[in-house]
């Protein structure tokens, strides 16, 4: 059989891994001197080494942080004979990582389920489903007796989703491949990443001898690249203690906006929550902030604190529900990328002081500290303290380069989609650090974006599309005459 009979004969087997893969829980944990990112993430990891091992595959460990599955390539004659190893190496990196699963599921998100042919569960289209499709695209061109030009390895990444860190130290101890792709983006292929910035705006609060509304603490959100869905604050009032014109208050904003937002007495303070609806920070459109909502809300209160009320009013003045940074005075744009992205991941807040976490991607023409000089100006004003946490600088390969073009022809091939164009888009993959790679798939167009949101799911015959479609990337990738 070819190799895309054989996919097509897995099709079972391919379902059953990914659904393995699905039951681990693997959020990181706490770290230990054998097991950086948690046990479960190191039970995920130990699977995927068995599973090549089982294949015939090289398996390679970096300690825990990382390692590979590597097919050996070699150079064959005319006739089909080797007549030398393989000097270069195709990297697919996926990461086995998930975001924590959120609230709100109707399914289990880690039990896999399957209904009306869809697989549920955090981590299906996250990066689960790449690791699965990946896996079995290789052992399909292994099994059809096809003999790779190139080494074909499928690398391992463990913490993806909170720093690289992991990734980071497997290149450096295992070696950087000479090309690739990256599973862990959009179809047709993305020829651009924009560029991301992780910080905090921090501000200390005054002392105060004001009587009324006390906001004793506000939290919400999982992570700086998350949209948050829920969002709390506790707040008191010597002086309403029954806290009724607040209850009016906030009946009032919610009949006249439609957002999910509740409030309870608890003991002798007030809880208010909201509820949002959680997204991916590459793409905060497709959610709705539950931090913004909360803050909205506050802004409407009289709070018995002037350096809190500023703050207050920073952020609905200045962050608000906007996505592009205009009101922070970041609003870069450019042809390539579009609009910058902003996303409000997370805020703490007690008595003292306040921290707010954003996540920004910005133009692929826009540098780091272009976004910070901009920034910076509003954050003097307004008394407010930057924390720098992380950054990915951008990347870009032009539309009609010969790498994009493989790619294109695969997935053009595979689909019959002739008119989706390569693009740029405001994910952050492993792309960065890997030499000569973009992000290719395995979100296909016509379906929903569910990274990061509740019940994630993956359609089985997208599933197996994404397969075929690998199959051919690396086939294209590691064909002696036709290599790009």
């Amino acid at each position: 059989m070819n190799y895309n009979e054989i996919i097509d004969s897995k099709k079972d087997e391919i379902v059953s891994m990914l659904r393995e893969l699905i039951a681990y829980k693997s959020v990181r944990g706490e770290p230990s001197e054998a097991y950086p990112f948690g046990e479960e993430v190191q039970r995920v990891f130990e699977y995927m080494l068995e599973k090549g091992r089982i294949e015939g595959l090289d398996t390679v460990n970096i300690d825990n942080f990382g390692g590979h599955l590597e097919w050996i390539g070699a150079v064959t004659d005319a006739r089909g004979e080797i007549v030398a190893a393989a000097k270069e190496t195709v990297g697919i990196p996926v990461h086995l990582d998930v975001v924590p699963e959120g609230s709100g599921w109707t399914y289990d998100p880690y039990g896999g389920e399957i209904s009306d042919g869809k697989i549920y569960g955090r981590g299906t289209t996250d990066n689960k489903c790449a690791a699965a499709s990946v896996f079995f695209a290789i052992k399909a061109l292994k099994d059809s007796g096809y003999i790779p030009s190139r080494n074909v390895r499928l690398i391992l990444g463990l913490n993806e989703e909170t720093g690289w860190s992991g990734m980071y130290k497997y290149l450096e101890r295992a070696g950087e491949p000479d090309l690739g792709f990256v599973p862990d983006g959009d179809f047709p292929a993305v020829n651009g990443e924009m560029g991301i910035l992780i910080f905090e705006l921090a501000k200390k609060f005054g002392k105060t001898n004001e009587k009324g509304i006390v906001l004793r603490s506000i939290e919400g959100g999982n992570a700086p690249n998350m949209v948050p869905d829920r969002a709390r604050a506790i707040i008191m009032d010597e002086i309403n203690k029954d806290f009724e014109n607040v209850k009016e208050q906030l009946a009032a904003f919610r009949e006249r906006t439609g957002y999910k937002i509740n409030g309870k007495g608890v003991g002798k303070a007030f809880e208010i929550t909201v509820t949002g609806l959680s997204a991916h920070g590459a793409y905060p459109q497709l959610g709705v902030n539950a931090v913004s909502i909360l803050m909205a809300f506050l802004g409407e209160l009289h709070i018995a604190n002037e350096s809190i009320r500023d703050f207050v009013g920073f952020y609905n003045e200045h962050i608000g529900f906007e996505l592009d940074g205009e009101g922070l005075g970041i609003g870069f744009s450019d042809e390539p990328s579009g609009k910058l992205i902003l996303n409000v991941g997370m805020i703490g807040m007690d008595s003292e002081a306040v921290i707010v976490t954003i996540n920004t991607r910005s133009p692929v023409t826009i540098k780091e500290d272009e976004v910070y000089d901009a920034l910076m100006p509003l954050v003097h004003k307004h008394n407010l303290g930057v924390v720098k946490l992380d950054s990915n600088p951008s990347i870009y390969f032009a539309p009609d380069s010969p790498f994009i073009e493989t790619l294109m022809d695969v997935y053009r091939e595979n689909t019959g989609d002739t008119e989706s164009k390569p693009f740029v888009f405001g994910g952050g993959t492993y792309a960065r650090v890997i030499p000569n790679a973009v992000a290719f798939g395995p979100s296909f167009p016509h379906t929903p974006d569910l990274m990061h949101q509740k019940d994630e799911y993956i359609n089985i015959d997208d599933l197996i599309k994404i397969t075929h479609i690998y199959a051919d990337a690396i086939y294209r990738l590691t064909g002696a005459c036709n290599n790009p």
